[in-house]
């Protein structure tokens, strides 16, 4: 993997991550397909708007279809006909919601799967190794996210134990080979909940490890969006000019601006997809609920200035009718539109990064994107 920052403005950066399975600009966001598919659109449709990238989760493959299988086949990219760069999360997100179903311990984490009720066990060495079976381009040290709001002692030890899982993570990463004839990436992840010491500590020392790139973790669960940009700004200062930042689970188009003005390049979110089927839609003057009966008989597009399928060919109207009769179709255009939004708004971010007029685009943008209605909070 090469990375190289092309262009800043103040804190944010357009750059360009280059991998065995092509070049994605940054920033960028990363639609997300779970178990090897983004909900309700199909890989052509992602290729079509310009999605270079997509994220995949370790815990849910691992589960189904199984590694065996996907090896087999020769890698997650044959197995699920994605030609471009895939980046698999470790799994900690999903194995540490189990709550009641997990045992975390030193070697890792004990857990029952949410399918069967089979016993599993995720060790840092057993998360790269699956990782090298699915063959993602970018991978993710296995980490623990601690709950919101937890107390500072709990924050601490759960920190101290993601850096010594990173460091056993990157030790097998280095002991391993890639199986599939292109090269991987590890990531680290920084922890620390919403203490400031505790996120510094962490990002040292990850920093210390010489990860490929590093990830942001522990946010967008719960704490406000100011919390949030706090642990950024306190955060960024520490992490390496020439590494790639990747905030997890991140977020709102307003949440993705305010990052990429504080210096971060990567990011993910079920938002847009999860949003866009509950007949939910982002659009460039706020979101739209198209479940509202004032659209009814509205037949102007879902976002006038807008290029995708969706905007070029149908109405809200039809949309809503869509959602009402319960037609599949509505969840795929919604899908279309909202991924295509996200992946412009970031178009957009870089193209102002390069004209050296961030700030004054970001403010423009921000007082566009005030929701005009609730906007479902799904993440």
């Amino acid at each position: 993997m090469k990375f190289e920052i092309l262009k800043t403005d103040g804190k944010a950066r357009a750059g360009k991550l280059e991998t065995g399975h092509g070049v994605v600009e940054t920033p960028v966001f990363m639609p997300v397909g779970t178990q090897g598919s983004v909900k309700a659109i199909e890989h052509r449709e992602l290729e079509g708007i310009g999605a270079g990238i997509i994220l995949g989760n370790t815990y849910h493959l691992y589960l189904r279809p199984g590694t065996e299988l996907i090896r087999t086949a020769g890698g997650l990219h044959n197995f699920i006909g994605w030609k471009r760069t895939i980046l698999t999360d470790s799994g900690g997100y999903q194995v540490f919601s189990l709550n009641d179903l997990r045992t975390i311990e030193e070697k890792g984490v004990t857990f029952k799967s949410h399918l069967d009720g089979s016993v599993h066990v995720f060790t840092p060495e057993t998360v790269v190794g699956i990782q090298r079976e699915l063959g993602s381009d970018v991978m993710m040290v296995l980490d623990e996210c601690a709950p919101f709001p937890c107390d500072r002692e709990y924050a601490s030890k759960s920190n101290e134990l993601t850096v010594r899982w990173a460091e056993r993570c990157k030790g097998e990463f280095e002991r391993s080979k890639p199986l599939y004839g292109h090269s991987q990436a590890l990531f680290g992840i920084v922890q620390g909940s919403i203490y400031p010491d505790l996120r510094e500590q962490s990002v040292r020392s990850l920093v210390g490890m010489e990860f490929d790139g590093y990830a942001i973790g522990g946010l967008a669960v719960g704490e406000s969006a100011g919390e949030m940009y706090r642990m950024l700004e306190i955060t960024e200062p520490f992490l390496p000019r020439e590494k790639p930042r990747y905030l997890m689970g991140v977020g709102t188009p307003v949440n993705l601006l305010e990052a990429v003005g504080r210096g971060i390049d990567m990011f993910d979110c079920v938002l847009p997809t999860r949003n866009g089927r509950n007949a939910y839609l982002f659009t460039r003057h706020g979101s739209l609920n198209l479940r509202n009966s004032k659209y009814k008989t509205d037949l102007t597009p879902p976002d006038a200035k807008c290029d995708c399928y969706t905007c070029t060919h149908f109405s809200r109207a039809y949309l809503r009718h869509l959602f009402l009769v319960r037609e599949i179709v509505g969840l795929q255009l919604a899908t279309i539109h909202n991924l295509s939004f996200y992946l412009w708004l970031m178009q957009q971010a870089r193209a102002a990064v390069f004209e050296k007029r961030y700030d004054v685009w970001k403010r423009s943008m921000l007082s566009q994107l005030e929701p005009d209605e609730s906007v479902m909070s799904l993440n």
